[in-house]
């Protein structure tokens, strides 16, 4: 196999994945954004499925597309009616996408026990559905529903249905793994056998692709195994997002074919926008991006262990399997009471900081950051906090603002719930600003209160926003006089930064973590490191 087809189903199977929805023009900018990643098909949805669906369909008419070519989804006509008066079907039609992508049923289980259909009339939905879309001047994709469940039950019955499709004119037939129970030696030898059959009864090269569903966490291995078996197309989602247990991801299975098996399927240039597609489709979603997530994940090229440090510093191939840049994801070495001089170096050379000025070296930091850990502190879940703390030790920290004072308040009445007032008083080089904000809690109106005095001094922080906020009580034996540890994840347009903060008290710790996110915002914006 010398070329993949890569086919998103993000707009479609994606959004059946719980708590996903895209309105349209989200939509319109996922599609974009695959498309200039070098996508080839984008399924934008079901258009017969609900108003939404359909608006999505009236604004994708208006964009135009470099690389992919837009499908829509939908279902066979329904038993016993002409494909001509079935409304699904003219709904596929007015959608006006070049591609139309059908599903029909592979498994008798689910045409005589689910449908109350018989296996004949099934046959005819299949291949006359197909027929009528084709003669209309669409290329067609079939989906084989259930078709590797299917196969094993009934495996003449099985290939019936491919025959059917391909008897009508569908252009590619794609297999599925619609219940995600399938291994990947089974679909290897299916898709093999299949595509052996069905080229030698038609006398001709079949194009076949593979749908795959993760429920055994198998769906990215299944889709390598069935394109090294004679599948060209492969089906997937960005981030795997989709019903039950999700979908092939293909921020996986891209690299795995582009870089591990030399397959053309996407440029080594566009190779390179993988990780900002996937953040992109994570934030579009509004769905915490998963940092443990293979080639795109935050901790995907994460090292913490010293010796791990200490070799990839001679050469990286000893502990990475690719270079991340690759895939447009960074190397990140974490600190932490594991961590030895081996680390520090590393980091505050990523930093862009002296790590032996004002008279340190890495083994006194490395001892420095060890004791705090044993109070609580835990850098590696906050590098934006770490930096802050490397420029203090070395004497190379520049304070932008400096705490006088603050007060919160908290109102509780019968009418409504409880609410929040903050009132701060900061230094600002000479300067001693006052400001008073509400919020849904005291850490909202903290927040609030700081950004309302600084924005005016320094506008930038204007795009910054907190997005996560994590509390962990460190030992509950001392029950509400335990300390805390509270963690803020904030972003702004080109980056997420994590920071961090230690106390007794819940509103102090908060107040650390807080001053450390708009300290570190305002310090990248003046040289440009990052954590």
């Amino acid at each position: 196999m010398k070329n993949a087809i890569l086919y998103d189903t993000t707009l479609r199977d994606g959004m059946q994945g719980e708590n996903i929805c895209f309105t349209p023009e989200d939509k319109i900018k996922i599609v974009k954004r695959l498309d200039d990643i070098g996508i080839h098909y984008i399924e934008g949805g079901w258009p017969g499925s609900n108003p939404s669906a359909l608006r999505f369909f009236d604004l994708a008419k208006k964009i135009e597309l470099k690389n992919a070519k837009l499908a829509a989804f939908g279902s066979t006509r329904r038993p016993n009616t002409k494909s001509e008066q079935d409304a699904n079907l003219i709904a596929l039609l007015k959608a006006k996408t070049p591609v139309i992508t059908i599903f029909g049923k592979s498994w008798p289980l689910h045409v005589e026990k689910i449908m109350k259909n018989t296996l004949d009339e099934n046959l005819a939905m299949i291949e006359q559905s197909t027929s009528f879309l084709c003669e209309q001047g669409r290329e067609v994709i079939y989906d084989a529903e259930h078709f590797y469940d299917g196969y094993v039950d009934n495996p003449g019955y099985a290939l019936m249905t491919l025959d059917a499709a391909l008897n009508g004119g569908a252009d590619t037939l794609v297999l599925c793994d619609t219940n995600g129970g399938s291994l990947p030696h089974d679909i290897k030898k299916i898709t093999e056998e299949v595509y052996e059959s069905l080229c030698k009864k038609h006398n001709s090269e079949i194009k076949l692709g593979i749908h795959a569903h993760n429920d055994c966490n198998m769906a990215v291995a299944n889709s390598v195994s069935a394109l090294t078996a004679g599948a060209e197309m492969v089906h997937g989602t960005i981030n795997g997002y989709g019903e039950r247990c999700g979908n092939a991801d293909l921020t996986s299975i891209i690299p795995v074919l582009a870089l591990k098996m030399k397959v053309n399927c996407i440029s080594m240039e566009n190779l390179k926008k993988l990780r900002a597609l996937s953040r992109f489709i994570s934030e579009t979603a509004n769905m915490i991006p998963l940092n443990n997530r293979p080639f795109v994940g935050k901790s995907a090229f994460a090292h913490k262990g010293g010796i791990h440090v200490s070799a990839i510093m001679q050469d990286s191939r000893a502990y990475e399997h690719i270079s991340p840049e690759l895939v447009g994801n960074r190397r990140r070495v974490l600190v932490s009471e594991q961590s030895g001089k081996s680390n520090i170096e590393y980091k505050a050379r990523e930093m862009g900081i002296d790590f032996t000025a004002g008279g340190m070296n890495g083994k006194n930091i490395a001892s420095s950051i060890k004791e705090l850990e044993e109070d609580g502190f835990q850098f590696e879940a906050a590098e934006a906090s770490l930096k802050i703390l490397m420029q203090k030790l070395t004497n190379q920290f520049q304070s932008l603002f400096s705490l006088e004072s603050f007060r919160v308040t908290i109102e509780k009445d019968k009418e409504r719930p409880c609410y929040s007032h903050a009132l701060i008083k900061i230094r600002v080089g000479s300067k001693t600003v006052i400001t008073a904000a509400e919020g849904d809690g005291p850490v909202s109106a903290l927040d609030n209160a700081l950004r309302k005095a600084l924005t005016k001094i320094y506008p930038e922080i204007s795009n910054m926003h907190l997005v996560d906020f994590k509390v962990r009580v460190m030992d509950g034996r001392d029950g509400t006089a335990s300390k805390v540890r509270v963690i803020i994840e904030s972003r702004d347009e080109n980056s997420i930064f994590t920071t961090m903060g230690v106390s007794e008290d819940i509103i102090e710790a908060s107040w650390h973590a807080l001053a450390d996110s708009f300290q570190y915002k305002l310090s990248i914006e003046n040289n440009g490191h990052e954590a």
